[in-house]
């Protein structure tokens, strides 16, 4: 092959001078022998990565086919591979010499298949370049890979033609979306997908016009199949996004959550009390809490998951979304089931949730007011020990238990009395990340009360979007700093109706 990079430096006069040898690595399915395409990290067995030009390469890892033709100096190394949280990780050790041609196997086992359970996964932040998105979704095992390609003051569609907006893969059921777009200025991000064109937000200021603006125009435009996404809930504008009435989905494995870390800060958006979110986990913690405080206050928003691969640390997939679809998967049920909150987010363990044999973002009524019991039929894999499995009902954990318990007894049914909601957590064992998997919510109504609505969690956002408009006022242009405090303003009379209708502390 040509040269080989380093940690992102050639090799030395020395090591390029070295005796060379030739090695076959081959990855592959355990149960069929067959290679299967991957993510791979190869270095140097007393250190140092090494990346192989050809591959789509990021932070010390390369996806591949499966098949690895490798030309190297003589030496040690060491391959590990990845092909999605269903499949073990490989990894084998070997020897390059320039007598033998080495054929070196890595076998991969499956943990457990979700798509054969009807669930199916996609990463909905992604920053790589297009056309590397089909190798990242087979060597990831993601079904839908959206691409952003419009972000902010980058929109190579103003001069090109429109790309197809979706395109299968072929012979496969995963689907590239290479017209996702961002918006993602002073008060936040928020994502588009599926839009029949990209929004034009290259002349847009970083307060100016509001971001309200832009989710007004996609939401007359929306098809079916979009969603609009708050990227992540700590974001400033979220409490006026959320009282639109025109966001999807909001992202709970987002960015700040990556492979090896924590991105330990709120950026620009709403910073957490530290004391009571310390550091490493704070971040993810309070991201946890602010979308329980969205479903206490009586908005039904799926979560989602994305991992910004190609601007923060994370590969492809790394932070996902699987969401269940019975029968045959179309790209359109996908996002249908997104949208519904049949889902779970995950970065690691794999929680599967059924209650009553229905997945995620049912609706369980008892018109006459009598209380509701509910069974719990829970499945859990992860290729890393998992600390604790949390039963969570209207934001508050009432069954907590190890993976030991968890095997033996399962959790609790859960029981209503009074409308509500709830979901299923798992948190891994690791200390310097937060690995974990969330179930979207469940709900329940008794009686003629439709829904939870905590007065404390309405007050919590009135208090946030007032503390967003008083920021604004260091805008020195008058017209432009009462547009931009307008949306806030008006989602102040939204909060305000919700705190009159709170029937929960």
């Amino acid at each position: 092959m040509a040269g080989i990079l380093v940690s992102g430096s050639i090799f030395s006069p020395e090591a390029k001078a070295a005796p060379q040898g030739k090695a076959l690595v081959v990855i592959v399915d355990e149960a069929n022998k067959q290679p299967m395409p991957c993510r791979v990290r190869l270095s140097f067995k007393d250190g140092g990565v090494i990346r192989i030009p050809g591959y789509p390469f990021y932070d010390g890892q390369f996806v591949c086919d499966g098949n690895l033709q490798l030309s190297l100096p003589e030496g040690d190394y060491v391959i590990e591979a990845e092909h999605g949280p269903g499949f073990t990780r490989g990894e084998s050790e070997f020897k390059v010499t320039p007598e033998a041609y080495g054929v070196i196997f890595v076998p991969l086992t499956r943990v457990t298949d979700p798509a054969a359970e009807g669930w199916y996964s996609g990463d909905l932040h992604i920053h790589r370049p297009v056309d590397e998105a089909e190798l990242h979704a087979k060597a990831e095992d993601l079904h839908i890979a959206p691409v952003i390609t419009w972000w902010n003051q980058n929109n190579p569609w103003l001069e090109n033609p429109l790309p197809e907006s979706v395109k299968q893969i072929p012979d496969t059921s995963r689907w590239i979306h290479p017209l996702a777009g961002e918006d993602e200025r002073g008060g936040g991000a928020l994502l588009y997908f599926n839009l029949p064109e990209p929004l034009n937000l290259t002349l847009a200021e970083q307060e100016y016009p509001s971001s309200i603006t832009f989710l007004d125009q996609a939401h007359a435009n929306r098809t079916p199949t979009t969603v609009i996404d708050i990227e992540k809930p700590f974001w400033w504008d979220t409490p006026t996004w959320i009282a639109s009435g025109k966001i999807d989905t909001v992202g709970i494995a987002h960015n700040h959550i990556q492979q090896n870390g924590m991105l330990d800060n709120e950026a620009w958006g709403k910073g957490r009390d530290l004391e009571k979110y310390p550091s490493p986990l704070g971040n993810a913690l309070w991201t946890q809490d602010l979308y329980y405080h969205i479903l206490n206050s009586g908005f039904r928003i799926a979560p989602s998951a994305g991992s910004a691969s190609g601007v923060l640390k994370n590969p492809v997939g790394h932070n996902r979304v699987y969401a269940h679809v019975e029968g045959e998967l179309t790209y359109e049920k996908w996002w249908t089931a997104l949208k519904a909150g049949k889902s779970f987010v995950t970065n690691g363990p794999l929680l599967r949730t059924l209650v009553n044999d229905l997945p995620p973002g049912y609706v369980f009524r008892s018109p006459g007011g009598a209380p509701r019991t509910l069974e719990l039929n829970v499945s859990l894999d992860s290729k890393n020990p998992i600390a604790v499995i949390e039963l969570i009902k209207n934001g508050e954990v009432i069954q907590s238990i190890s993976e030991a318990e968890f095997r033996k007894n399962g959790l609790n049914p859960v029981k209503f009395e009074s409308s509500g909601w709830f979901l299923v957590r798992a948190i891994g064992e690791k200390k310097e990340t937060f690995e974990f998997a969330s179930t979207a919510p469940y709900y329940v109504e008794i009686g003629d009360q439709p829904k939870h609505i905590s007065k404390k969690s309405v007050q919590f956002f009135i208090d946030w979007i007032q503390e967003r408009i008083s920021s604004l006022e260091a805008m020195e242009d008058p017209d432009k700093k009462i547009a931009a405090q307008k949306p806030h303003r008006e989602a102040l009379s939204v909060w305000a109706d919700l705190l009159a209708k709170a029937n929960a502390p």
